[in-house]
Order: structure tokens, then C-alpha cells, then sequence
């Protein structure tokens, strides 16, 4: 899901359970996986529709904050 559907549908009061887990190709980064009811899942991806991945947990967090995310779970 692309950063403009994420805070579209928190606009219309769409919630998910947001998890950050490691990236299963490159275990040293982070991606972000939504889960939504009925067992729909999505993760954050680009323009590109490539999935987006963060080196640094404290960037993936501030992306979090800018989508209007309030909380998530960490998987380590």
C-alpha cells in the first residue's frame, strides 16, 4: 500500500494492526506490514509499488508518525 492510499484510508477511519518486522531479504532493515480485518494484508511500498524498506528503525518510526500511525509492533 503507497504512503497516499495509507493516509487516505486513516482519513475515512480505516484502522490496522501495523508491525515492523525485519526485512526477510535483508535482515539489517525494517519494513512495515498492515494487517486489516477479514485477513487482508498489505506492506508499505513505493511509487514503484517496491516494497519500502528502512535501514534505520528511528526513520521507519518517523514515517510511522507522518502517516498518522499511533502505535505499531515491533517484531524483533
Amino acid at each position: 500500500m503507497r504512503r497516499t492510499d495509507v493516509r487516505a484510508r486513516h482519513a475515512e477511519g480505516v484502522s490496522f494492526d501495523t508491525h515492523v518486522i525485519a526485512n526477510p531479504t535483508n535482515t539489517k532493515e525494517w519494513i512495515v506490514f498492515f494487517k486489516k480485518n477479514a485477513g487482508r494484508s498489505f506492506f508499505l511500498v513505493d511509487e514503484n509499488e517496491e516494497v519500502e524498506s528502512f535501514a534505520h528503525l528511528d526513520d521507519l518510526i518517523h514515517e510511522l508518525r507522518d502517516l498518522g500511525i499511533k502505535s505499531a509492533e515491533i517484531h524483533i
